[in-house]
């Protein structure tokens, strides 16, 4: 009965295929699908499953990782934010430091200035009245010198030194006004 099939000129015979071999052909292409769904196919989708579990994983981890860029860029920006803070509050309270430090230097400059010049004040009050003594002295006795050379007489020298001082005191109160 199948040579008759394979003999007829209708149907799949007139196609030149054998209904035997189409049979055989199918037999061995179901039983080469089941052995290749169970031994490659099936191990090749768990592959493929793997790989698609790890890119899933990758790109979950690309994100977790971009998420955690982003809070650590803003963490260091506020960090960055609060050291420039404090090195401004600290040049402030180094400028006032600074500020300080020269207005006391000024005021101890100052003083010092004024304990100088007080004390180079009273040398040259002092010299100058131990020049003004000793000129006292030497115009007394240059003019008991040249009283005693005109007035030819020589009074005793107590006597002409109470003379010349009443003299230059007199003097020296018309010429100060005192």
């Amino acid at each position: 009965m199948i040579n008759n099939f394979a003999t007829s000129s209708s149907g799949l015979g007139a196609l030149g295929i054998s209904w035997s071999a189409f049979v055989v052909q199918l037999i061995t292409f179901v039983l080469a699908f089941l052995v290749l769904k169970k031994y490659a196919i099936k191990p090749i989708i768990k592959i493929l499953d793997d790989r698609r579990a790890k890119i899933e994983q990758g790109v979950s981890l690309g994100d977790s990782m971009v998420k955690k860029e982003q809070e650590l860029e803003i963490k260091v920006s506020q960090q960055l934010h609060q050291a420039r803070v404090k090195a401004d509050r600290i040049i402030s309270d180094a400028e006032i430091s600074a500020q300080t430090i020269i207005k006391e230097a000024e005021d101890k400059a100052v003083s010092k200035a004024d304990v100088l010049i007080k004390e180079a004040k009273e040398k040259i009050n002092f010299e100058a009245n131990q020049l003004r003594r000793q000129l006292e002295s030497d115009v007394i006795s240059l003019i008991s010198q040249t009283s005693g050379t005109i007035l030819k007489k020589k009074l005793d020298s107590k006597e002409d030194q109470l003379l010349i001082s009443k003299t230059l005191k007199e003097e020296q109160a018309s010429y100060y006004g005192n």
